[in-house]
């Protein structure tokens, strides 16, 4: 009889033990997560590291546009134009010379770096030994109901042979009116000044005033493809051969935007779109971008 009871004891001890609650040692998909560390939560709480669909980039083809830079951060782009005209020779040229990417190319690598938020820097090298730095300052930003467009001040330098020669700066605004999770509208009034580098044409105008105007597109509500369109009308001073023209289709992939664009000229600095090209011929080319962050 002893036995039996130990064992009913027995048994219903253990069953006490297994039916009770386990302590906590996870969490339950109930539980709220713990807060970020302030750290992180600092780097949250900065809209400039948020996707701007309608300004998926910091420049049109050539022209910048108004997104912002993020605080302490990087980006860097790549520009290429082959120098072989579309038009050179016939159809099967072109495709023989696998669409000018067999050609020499004008190649600009920039690096952009956001200094505080609004003001950011960029310095932008081209193959022909041309060196561009630029600042751009944010002045007014799109607000529905207070603000209906962007703003941008910016200011340029560049120097020839590596920035030892025929020096020449710009100073312009850049206007932004957004169409949201579609795009944006651009209107950019630039003064070049000394953008005539022609050491046999002293007496001639030294400087040009020309007004850019672009635009991207969103192919589609939740596409990641866009189209690109500016001109350049050069209204005043200096303003040889054609008004700088671009076209493009480009893609955003996560951090990176590949762009493939047709021009009229090989400019991608401020007084390179100034000379702009000698004759109405027009270039493949591309741009790469990548953020780092």
């Amino acid at each position: 009889m002893r036995v039996h009871v130990k064992w009913f004891l027995f048994v219903a001890a253990t069953a006490v033990i297994l039916s009770a609650p386990a302590p906590c040692f996870a969490q339950s998909e109930s539980t709220p997560p713990p807060p970020p560390p302030p750290a992180a939560a600092a780097v949250q709480s900065d809209p400039d590291l948020d996707l701007v669909v309608e300004e998926p980039d910091f420049a049109l083809a050539t022209l910048p546009t108004t997104l912002r830079m993020p605080k302490g951060k990087f980006a860097f782009r790549l520009t290429h134009r082959f120098t072989r005209p579309i038009a050179q020779g016939d159809v099967g040229d072109f495709f023989a010379d696998f669409f000018g990417f067999d050609s020499a190319a004008r190649i600009g690598f920039e690096v952009r770096y956001g200094i505080v938020s609004g003001t950011e820097f960029a310095v932008h090298r081209t193959n022909d030994r041309s060196i561009q730095f630029t600042g751009q300052h944010e002045l007014m930003r799109y607000e529905p109901g207070k603000h209906f467009l962007t703003l941008h001040a910016l200011a340029a330098i560049e120097g020839g042979n590596n920035f030892s020669e025929d020096f020449g700066e710009a100073f312009g605004a850049v206007l932004s009116l957004p169409f949201q999770k579609w795009g944006a509208l651009y209107a950019e009034p630039i003064f070049v000044i000394n953008s005539n580098t022609d050491p046999f044409d002293e007496e001639g105008e030294q400087n040009t005033f020309m007004i850019g105007f672009g635009g991207r597109w969103r192919l589609g509500k939740n596409s990641k493809t866009y189209v690109v369109a500016e001109v350049v009308p050069r209204l005043a001073g200096y303003r040889p051969g054609v008004e700088h023209t671009s076209f493009a289709i480009e893609r955003r992939a996560g951090g990176h935007l590949f762009q493939f664009n047709v021009s009229n000229d090989l400019g991608t600095t401020f007084r390179q779109i100034a000379e702009s090209g000698p004759r109405n011929d027009w270039y493949v080319g591309f741009n790469l971008t990548r953020k780092f962050w």
